[in-house]
């Protein structure tokens, strides 16, 4: 799985962003130009110390990510799409890309992919949700639908055993 992030402004996002990315082995690409420098001490922060396990691609702009990936299917998600993230069936090598901060995926991007438009349902007066939060709901429900391939679902309790001599009442 991949997550596309066209033009992110807030390194805080990103690097949540980031270690949703390393604790789900999704690869993330960053369309530049970032609102940030890429080592900033922010972005790092957020990612706390898996930024050194995340692999990252940058590119130029949209053009040069399209040239590199000629076959991607991008999953484009938008609060401009007709139909809901849970409507489609994600692959496992799929993009699902999201938009700057302020101003979300240019719309003449939009317009050529409209058939790829997703998006996560919510009150109308509401804008938008935080990135790095709508990030998390589709690319959770695209490993769903993949059932959490290579992931590891199940915890374990660690009981306490009490020792009776030192068991209050």
């Amino acid at each position: 799985m991949h997550i596309l992030l066209h033009q992110p402004e807030i390194p805080a996002n990103t690097g949540n962003i980031g270690r949703t990315c390393v604790a789900t082995g999704t690869d993330l690409h960053l369309i530049e130009p970032l609102g940030f420098v890429l080592n900033d001490k922010t972005v790092k922060r957020a990612g706390m110390d898996y930024w050194d396990k995340l692999k990252v691609t940058r590119y130029v702009n949209y053009e040069e990510f399209k040239k590199l990936n000629p076959d991607a299917k991008v999953w484009m998600a938008t609060t401009k799409a007709k139909k809901s993230y849970t409507d489609v069936q994600f692959g496992p090598d799929d993009f699902i890309m999201f938009g700057k901060e302020s101003a979300g995926i240019p719309e003449e991007i939009l317009v050529e992919n409209e058939e790829n438009c997703i998006r996560i349902p919510m009150l109308d007066e509401i804008r938008s949700l935080n990135l790095s939060n709508s990030v998390a709901i589709v690319l959770y429900e695209a490993l769903r639908q993949n059932n959490f391939e290579n992931m590891t679902s199940k915890g374990q309790l660690h009981r306490l055993s009490w020792n009776s001599d030192t068991e209050q009442a």
